[in-house]
């Protein structure tokens, strides 16, 4: 499955600084009920101009069935896993009793930027882009809900689905109250929205989003 989905990645991107796959073959391989999907994927496409969608996604494919970028991939020189945000989703899918291996993982735009901004002006063409391949992820694997880091993420997402009613939220037990919402539609296809965990620490029990993740997925069984 993974080598068709790859199949799927849009030519035009092959030779831009960025990535498609942040879990390998037994992640996109089997069905499951989650799919992760951050906006893009961070770094310096200018320092990393030899990180190619294409040359990440041969890596991927000749990497080992068991792999994970938030648990197997060593970011900044650290070891694997240790990194910013990797040992926060990590705690989201210890809570889960998921194994991050086994979970599909990506971005719904391929193209790397230092910041969001970076592709404002290129957002909506990039994600009408490479939704087939997302829309291809989900249907094959029989994705049930979706888990997207962050508000821009997350609201490009519900249009593609069309997902719009509110139906859980958590918010946090601090302060600043940053909330994380689950929306669903007709059909009972999912979508979360959760504070980017490159910005809150979802490992400290006052700003952690699983149990609104336990529940939507429960919910969808």
């Amino acid at each position: 499955m993974i080598d068709h989905l790859a199949g799927l990645v849009p030519a035009s991107l092959s030779t831009t600084s960025g990535r498609v796959f942040y879990s390998g073959r037994r992640a996109f391989g089997a069905p499951s009920k989650l799919y992760i999907l951050g906006l893009n994927p961070g770094g310096c496409p200018l320092e990393q101009a030899s990180e190619t969608v294409e040359s990440h996604t041969k890596m991927v494919l000749s990497e080992r069935v068991d792999w994970s970028a938030y648990a197997n991939e060593s970011w900044k020189g650290k070891p694997p896993g240790t990194h910013q945000m990797q040992p926060r989703v990590l705690h989201l899918m210890h809570q889960l009793q998921l194994e991050p291996q086994q979970i599909p993982a990506s971005n719904v735009i391929f193209v790397r930027s230092i910041r969001a901004t970076g592709l404002a002006k290129r957002i909506h063409e990039l994600s009408d882009l490479c939704w087939p391949f997302h829309q291809e992820v989900i249907a094959q694997l029989g994705v049930r809900v979706v888990l997207c880091f962050g508000k821009v993420c997350g609201q490009i997402v519900c249009e593609k689905l069309k997902v719009k009613n509110r139906v859980d939220k958590f918010v946090e037990k601090n302060n600043r109250r940053w909330v994380s919402e689950a929306f669903m539609n007709t059909d009972g296809f999912a979508v979360i929205i959760a504070t980017h965990p490159s910005i809150a620490d979802w490992t400290a029990p006052a700003t952690d989003p699983s149990q609104l993740v336990q529940r939507i997925l429960a919910r969808v069984d």
